[in-house]
């Protein structure tokens, strides 16, 4: 790909990943009770469901997971619902003073992981992205080996980056907060910012 189409899609990706939605709220809500304990496999989760997404796209066979809506509703059902139960978890929990991050290996991450995966699958920002936005960014049918591995660069990048200071914000946010009364307002303020995800993510 040229440098003026490599730029452009950075801009764009850089711009749709940053914006808030569903993901950027899960990630402040798990960020802000957990840490970032589990953050690494969280975002992992991010990344391989934008290189699927992305692969789709590129390959052509965005026209048949287009076609494929029971699986797609599904999937999208299935992250909903775990934000549901992570919701309900962090509502419930009861958090004291001295386990203001002992709570955070209560998620192992192979669980983060596989969340941040169903999200991002069931995500419709990531949907509209790589299915009717970068369509118009970057000229697919023409996309070479070298210009998917440019793009696949550029996704590995930016898309860490953007979330892991998002992940490291809402992990700073959390430390200054040390009482029970506090942490437990904390757990269930993030509750229902992931109940507020799980239901943009239900709803469109």
């Amino acid at each position: 790909m040229s440098l003026y189409g490599l730029g452009l899609f950075c801009a764009v990706y850089t711009l749709a990943v940053a914006t808030p939605g569903p993901g950027i709220a899960a990630i402040l809500a798990r960020a802000l009770s957990r840490g970032l304990q589990g953050a690494p496999a969280f975002i992992g989760g991010f990344l391989i469901g934008d290189f699927i997404w992305f692969s789709l796209a590129a390959t052509g066979l965005a026209a048949i997971a287009k076609t494929a809506a029971t699986l797609f509703i599904i999937i999208k059902y299935a992250g909903a619902a775990y934000l549901f139960y992570l919701a309900y978890n962090l509502w419930t929990s009861d958090v004291g003073p001295v386990q203001t991050r002992a709570s955070a290996a209560a998620q192992s991450s192979w669980r983060a992981f596989l969340s941040g995966l169903a999200l991002t699958m069931g995500n419709p920002k990531a949907v509209i992205f790589f299915l009717a936005l970068l369509p118009t960014v970057v000229d697919l049918p023409s996309l070479t080996l070298t210009g998917y591995l440019e793009i696949a660069s550029i996704i590995l990048i930016i898309q860490p980056t953007v979330l892991g200071a998002y992940a490291v914000a809402g992990a700073r946010a959390g430390r200054l907060f040390k009482s029970k009364r506090a942490l437990t307002l904390i757990n269930r303020s993030t509750g229902v910012a992931m109940a507020g995800a799980a239901v943009a993510v239900a709803t469109r």
